[in-house]
């Protein structure tokens, strides 16, 4: 891993995610993890008292996320090889966060719903979806966001039954690398 993603990883991750509300105790859902980008400050930041489960289809991700988490002497993470399959093997109300970072614009509308749903089913009451919409119209447009603004998402998320919250931006990872960028925070209310 080059030293600038290291860095990221190790502290303004960390600020980051604290800043659009992770804390200590949780358990954390990171769907389309990679290679833990966000998963490995979100363990940092939940501690030994939270759960950080890691979910990808890529097992060759899991694995090197597991090495850095070993490296990093954190024994929170789990990680969870999907398959591609959008059911998550959890309890429901379980889960405290879930992050949907830089993952949505690969599915088409009706697995989107179907991942909201997912969402909703593990997030306790007031739980928080964190969103990353990267590739929509007013960010390098691509896939299945290409025809789809922020505002779009925000309608699409809260159709689904969660309250949009607040908007954080700053410079956050994107693949292998840094860029200015925004998410979006929603809160889990009654469907």
């Amino acid at each position: 891993m080059n030293e600038k993603m290291e860095s990221w990883e190790a502290k303004e991750g960390v600020r980051f995610l604290r800043k659009i509300g992770i804390i200590s105790g949780q358990s954390v859902l990171d769907f389309g993890c990679r290679v833990g980008r966000y998963s490995i400050p979100a363990a940092k930041i939940v501690g030994d008292k939270g759960i950080v489960y890691a979910v990808d289809k890529e097992q060759e991700s899991l694995n090197e996320l597991q090495r850095k988490a070993i490296y990093s002497n954190l024994k929170n993470t789990r990680t969870i090889n999907t398959s591609g399959q959008i059911q998550i093997d959890l309890e429901n109300d379980s889960i405290n966060v879930v992050l949907f970072y830089d993952v949505l614009h690969y599915h088409e509308k009706e697995e989107r719903e179907k991942l909201y749903q997912e969402a909703f089913r593990l997030l306790k009451q007031d739980g928080l979806l964190s969103v990353y919409p990267k590739h929509t119209l007013e960010d390098e447009p691509i896939q299945q966001f290409k025809e789809l603004n922020l505002d779009d998402v925000k309608r699409e998320v809260k159709d689904s039954g969660f309250h949009f919250e607040e908007k954080h931006c700053g410079i956050i990872s994107h693949d292998d690398g840094l860029n200015q960028g925004c998410v979006l925070n929603f809160r889990k209310g009654e469907k």
